[in-house]
Formats: C-alpha cells, sequence, structure tokens
C-alpha cells in the first residue's frame, strides 16, 4: 500500500488524478510558479567558454561551429 502524500501546494492528501497536488487548481499554482520564473532551476556555467562566448585556447571546436 503506498504512503498518503501530501499536495506540495496546499498540504492536502493528494488525489491519484493529480498526482502529487490534491487538485486541478493546485497543479495549475504550481504550473504558474514555473512559467512565471517564481521557480527556477540553477544553470551550472559552462567552463570552456570565455566571456565573450568564445571557446577558449585549446578547446576543440565543436561540429557546425
Amino acid at each position: 500500500m503506498a504512503s498518503a502524500l501530501r499536495c506540495p501546494t496546499c498540504g492536502q492528501l493528494s488525489q491519484e488524478r493529480y498526482r502529487p497536488f490534491c487538485s486541478k487548481r493546485c497543479a495549475d499554482i504550481d504550473l504558474h510558479g514555473w512559467l512565471s520564473e517564481k521557480f527556477r532551476l540553477p544553470a551550472a556555467e559552462d567552463e570552456s567558454v570565455d566571456v565573450e562566448g568564445e571557446p577558449e585556447a585549446g578547446d576543440s571546436p565543436r561540429r557546425g561551429d
């Protein structure tokens, strides 16, 4: 038996249909947060590209560049 999950938006028990949310409303609230950039994933800097966007000396160019 699966353990009861809580909705990450409001804390109520999640419903299978909207999992992990409890309702379409809570799922839409979460989606709006991502679309409005309230939620973001951190980006990792590419160390092989310098400030101007040119590859550093010794780096092999990518195909199509």
